[in-house]
């Protein structure tokens, strides 16, 4: 009997953890305390890419954080997350290519932290890109390839990777 192929297998290449809050200012400081304390890293800002005048935003204007994550830290704040959500998850987070998204209501929820009158009640926006082996030659610089179709991580995979790893639950 062959052992399967190491390069069939999926593995979480990314957790991005975002906190959208539609201007700059007081709001916007502390979503990012928030995800600083969350996830223990230095968040970023992300900036509008075109102006709404009803909504009053501006072009590059700073109207969210967010915080990417790889590895073992990515791996153990998605347990957390999944915690948190009970474990289960819709099947319409996730796209053709595997790759799923949820969202957390409260930053509370999180074991550890309390609710601070200061900060406020925030939610977060968690994505979760997934890869095989061998994706680097969609990335690199030199000669750059495509994925194959064959090589490519389809929702079914994606759904089955998340049930067997992280024993989630996907509700139909």
């Amino acid at each position: 009997m062959t052992a399967a192929n190491p390069m069939r297998t999926i593995d979480v290449e990314k957790v991005v953890v975002n906190i959208g809050v539609g201007e700059a200012g007081e709001k916007l400081l502390k979503a990012q305390k928030v995800l600083e304390l969350v996830t223990g890293r230095k968040p970023v800002q992300t900036l509008s890419r075109s102006t709404i005048r009803d909504w009053g935003i501006r072009r590059n204007m700073p109207i969210g954080v967010r915080v990417t994550l790889r590895g073992p830290p990515a791996q153990e704040f998605l347990r957390k997350a999944l915690a948190i959500r009970s474990n289960r998850l819709a099947a319409y987070s996730f796209d053709p290519h595997g790759n799923f998204s949820f969202g957390i209501p409260d930053y509370t929820d999180f074991s550890g932290m309390k609710y601070d009158p200061e900060i406020g009640v925030f939610g977060m926006d968690v994505a979760v890109a997934l890869e095989r082996p061998g994706f680097r030659i969609a990335r690199r610089k030199i000669a750059p390839r495509k994925i194959p179709n064959s090589h490519r991580i389809s929702r079914d995979e994606g759904i089955e990777f998340v049930r067997s790893t992280f024993s989630v639950e996907v509700v139909e």
